[in-house]
């Protein structure tokens, strides 16, 4: 943990608080660079927002700068699972068209991405 925290800075809380809006707002202020590492949905958030303009863009937020652990070891290994620096959504140059897809109904977290792609060419 010594060696992560001359990396970074490091705000813990328990797991009972109301930390939300302090991590928020630590993270707006901290710019665009800052990842937050939490395993919270932020649904309460999303869903006080106005109006769904705003709750979509709160999203392609999240999916931007949350970061999970994915694996931890007591003391020896911790991993996460890294933001997409690319949006997942449909996208096209005019030839090619790249869709992000499941390959069936699954239950991700809001930050979760579909992992596979459909690539289309036009002939």
């Amino acid at each position: 943990m010594d060696v992560m925290q001359k990396k970074a800075d490091f705000f813990f809380t328990d797991n009972m608080s109301k930390d939300d809006p302090f991590l928020l707002y630590a993270t707006f202020h901290s710019g665009g660079h800052c990842m937050i590492v939490t395993r919270d949905l932020l649904r309460d958030h999303k869903a006080v927002l106005s109006d769904s303009v705003t709750r979509r863009l709160f999203f392609k937020w999240q999916r931007g700068h949350q970061m999970v652990v994915s694996s931890y070891i007591p003391g020896k290994i911790l991993t996460f699972e890294d933001a997409l620096p690319y949006d997942t959504i449909v996208q096209t140059d005019g030839n090619t068209w790249h869709i992000p897809y499941d390959d069936h109904l699954s239950n991700r977290a809001s930050f979760e991405i579909p992992v596979k792609w459909l690539c289309l060419q036009k002939k």
